[in-house]
């Protein structure tokens, strides 16, 4: 105590309530506790040496993980896509669609909604996002929904060199190689492989792709509504597809909507347009292309046979000399022919019948079944008949709404819904048929043709294929008949036999027989007596006038004077086939073999002034950046090798020109209303090969019409009337703009009278068949002999 302190009065205390004895512990307690501490140094010693024990196998893993740098130069595989002249896409090969986009070329909209639905965080974390592990965990417990741990880096890794399967391992390697590739590539770099690479369903790998397989536009033009859509892909390319799957992809779509929205990446004005926003799926990735399924596999095996398997993966384009336009027009105007003919033609029945359940449900899935096993062929349509009778028939297509066909729309198929008809041909309910839209909007019953036919036309002064069809159908029936079809090609080839007359001194006006000609058989055989196809002998007239219209007789006894072995020889230089052009009689009037290209390539020697012309398709190739790796220029027509004289193809076109003005072939200039058309119809014994050849001097073009297993198109059916109007078709668009073209007389030409004769047989040319049958120019062609005879009759006989 303080003795200086000052003294102060105290107040006693009140005394402190009595606490309560506090409990000690109890040994079960002690115990328990010394129990849980045990056990979680157990476990934090565990945790230390697994840590060590993963540390050392990631440490040895990290090593053997595959070099991530070559993605640095990112390279997928590329399918070859084939364009033509202009761009538009013909066709692609491989087993990967793919668009090759840079990072910086893909438009943000279409970032964002990836971002927004794949990894938010993607520019903020380093490969492995923690936050959002943490969030899937959360998502996996039902606390609450989150898109998922694995991050966009990740997903890269897995995609390039990871399988798909869910083990421990193969985690550890997808975290390991994501946090490689987060130190040796850029955050864009490793956007763009992704944007690229990953697989969003019908074959398209890659957003860009993507936007051209369902929306048929390039990733470029996208809007919200689109990116969200393709945006929900990479989850489920299958269940998410807007073709197969369009509610589901629907769903998924709007709350890819909401993510963007929420993350501020759209506005909420956009947000709700996006949801507002139609959108146009397309039902089939060829639904905008180009109608050039032969052009495009010809492309392809041209490109196979140079690059072998390559072809298919490093992303080469190929452009060829077609016109987008004209093989459209060529495509619609072959197909017009065949249908017109095929309405001429017997109805042969449904192609099956189904036994139809009630009206519901299962009648719904038993005519989707049935239609799915007979796929439209572009505008020939399937349908299965719910109500037939002789003056309505009720059809009814994939989307469930019924069409009801009458009047004229039921012709096609009258047999068909006649009382006698028999079981195989009887419309009746169950029956799959096939219908088209007229041009005056209603609708006909029709069938799948049998005929085929095919059409090419090339420039005639460089050879560059400008539209070629080698069929009805590709997905019907492969087989090219413009490059693979050996046919007859009948009078369509007399020209070829007076240009050979020429050289021999026939003029346009050298007269000739039209007289009955008769070759003897022998051996008990029929002799062969060759007729025109009117069955009628007009009498001396001038060659001009004899190939307008066409007359055998004229031809044989040209024929008989050039000499077969002679007219073999000439027309090799036209591009045919010695071996394909038997050295008798009848090879003038077309008994030989020839195919389609080989006659537009034959014909555009007497369009160009006598060149020689070789057909080709491949304009130029570039990779998948554009560098271009091989391109043809073609020659001029003067380089071109010349394969008769000019003289000879000037008054050869002059004779063509009036095959097309009043000759057989007449209504070519009477359509298209212009005199620079030449041309010559052609049709074989027994109608069995229906031609039209004909050219402007800037395209020439080829159509035939017949069937695969040789056999009559009918007694009345003849290239003038099957072959032409598809010619003319064609030409009406193709030449659309074209000025009139005007042949020049080469040097060495004299006019007398109004006709053109070579100078040195001015006054000399011969005259046929005036005295006697095989007489030419005074002197006598011996018959032919009997192996000759036979021959000639073997092959009228084919």
């Amino acid at each position: 105590m303080n003795p200086d302190a000052p003294i102060s009065r105290r107040t006693p205390e009140k005394s402190p309530a009595k606490q309560p004895k506090q409990a000690q512990p109890s040994s079960f307690a002690n115990k328990a506790l010394k129990f849980f501490g045990w056990l979680l140094a157990l476990l934090v010693a565990a945790a230390i040496a697994g840590a060590a024990v993963v540390a050392v196998g990631l440490a040895m893993a990290y090593p053997n993980l595959p070099d991530v740098s070559e993605l640095a130069d990112y390279r997928p595989k590329l399918p070859m896509r084939v364009y033509s002249s202009e761009g538009a896409l013909l066709g692609e090969f491989g087993e990967e669609r793919r668009n090759l986009t840079p990072i910086n070329e893909i438009p943000k909209v279409m970032v964002d909604a990836v971002l927004a639905i794949e990894d938010t965080r993607f520019f903020e974390h380093s490969g492995v996002d923690y936050k959002g592990m943490a969030r899937a965990l959360l998502a996996n417990l039902g606390r609450e929904k989150a898109q998922g741990a694995s991050t966009i880096t990740m997903q890269v890794a897995r995609n390039v060199y990871l399988s798909s399967e869910k083990t421990y391992t193969r985690k550890i390697y997808e975290i390991l190689l994501t946090l490689k590739l987060e130190h040796a590539l850029s955050k864009n770099q490793i956007l763009e492989i992704y944007m690229n690479q990953i697989y969003l369903g019908n074959r398209a790998y890659g957003f860009s792709a993507a936007s051209e397989t369902y929306f048929g536009k390039p990733l470029k033009d996208v809007t919200v509504a689109e990116a969200a859509m393709l945006a929900g892909l990479p989850k489920a390319p299958s269940a998410y597809n807007p073709i197969s799957n369009p509610k589901r992809a629907r769903i998924r779509q709007l709350y890819i909507i909401d993510r963007m929205e929420e993350n501020r990446f759209i506005t909420p004005a956009q947000a709700s347009q996006a949801r507002e926003e139609p959108l146009k799926i397309r039902s089939s990735y060829a639904d905008n292309r180009v109608h050039a399924e032969y052009v495009a596999e010809m492309a392809r095996q041209l490109i196979f046979a140079q690059y072998g398997s390559e072809a298919y993966t490093r992303g080469l384009n190929v452009y060829t000399t077609l016109i987008a336009s004209d093989q459209e027009t060529a495509y619609d105007a072959l197909r017009k022919g065949i249908m017109d003919y095929e309405k001429r033609q017997h109805y042969r029945g449904p192609e099956k019948f189904i036994s139809l359940p009630a009206a519901g449900q299962e009648r719904d899935e038993a005519i989707d079944e049935v239609l799915a096993q007979h796929p439209d062929n572009g505008n020939i349509l399937s349908a299965v008949v719910l109500e037939a009778s002789a003056r309505k028939v009720v059809v009814i297509r994939a989307d469930g709404d019924p069409i009801s066909i009458s009047g004229d729309g039921l012709k096609p198929v009258q047999s068909g819904l006649s009382d006698k008809a028999p079981p195989n041909t009887k419309l009746r309910p169950g029956a799959v048929v096939r219908i088209m839209e007229t041009a005056k909007k209603t609708w006909e019953l029709t069938q799948l043709p049998e005929v085929e036919g095919a059409f090419v036309s090339l420039d005639p002064r460089s050879g560059a294929i400008k539209a070629l069809v080698g069929g009805f159908d590709f997905d019907k029936n492969k087989f090219n008949h413009v490059t693979q079809a050996w046919r007859q090609p009948g009078s369509s080839f007399k020209p070829f036999i007076y240009s050979a007359a020429l050289e021999k001194g026939f003029s346009p006006t050298t007269v000739i027989n039209d007289a009955p000609l008769s070759f003897p058989g022998s051996a008990g055989q029929q002799p062969w007596e060759p007729k025109n196809s009117d069955g009628r002998f007009d009498g001396p007239m001038t060659m001009r006038q004899a190939l307008a219209r066409s007359k055998n007789l004229v031809t044989i006894r040209v024929m008989q004077s050039v000499g077969p072995k002679k007219a073999q020889e000439w027309v090799t230089k036209f591009g045919f086939d010695a071996d394909k052009q038997p050295p008798y009689l009848p090879m003038a009037l077309g008994a030989g073999s020839v195919t389609p290209m080989q006659m537009v390539a034959g014909y555009s020697v007497f369009a160009n002034g006598g060149h020689r012309v070789n057909p080709y398709l491949i304009a130029k190739i570039t990779d998948h950046r554009g560098n271009v790796l091989s391109e043809f220029t073609p020659p001029s027509v003067e380089d071109l090798p010349r394969a008769i004289d000019a003289r000879n193809a000037f008054i050869m076109d002059s004779l063509l020109q009036d095959v097309a003005r009043y000759g057989t072939a007449a209504k070519a200039q009477a359509q298209l209303k212009r005199p620079d058309i030449y041309g010559k119809t052609g049709t074989t014994n027994d109608s069995v090969d229906a031609w039209f050849a004909g050219f402007q001097p800037t395209n020439a073009a080829v159509v035939w019409m017949g069937y695969d297993n040789p056999r009559s198109l009918g007694a009345r059916e003849y290239g003038g009337g099957l072959s032409l109007p598809i010619w003319i078709n064609y030409m009406q668009h193709a030449l659309k703009g074209v000025p009139v073209a005007q042949m020049t007389p080469p040097s060495g030409l004299v006019n007398q009278g109004g006709d053109w004769y070579y100078e040195e047989y001015a006054r000399s040319a011969p005259n046929l068949g005036l005295d006697s049958p095989a007489s030419t120019a005074g002197t006598m062609v011996p018959p032919p002999n009997a192996e000759e005879r036979n021959k000639i009759l073997d092959l009228f006989r084919n």
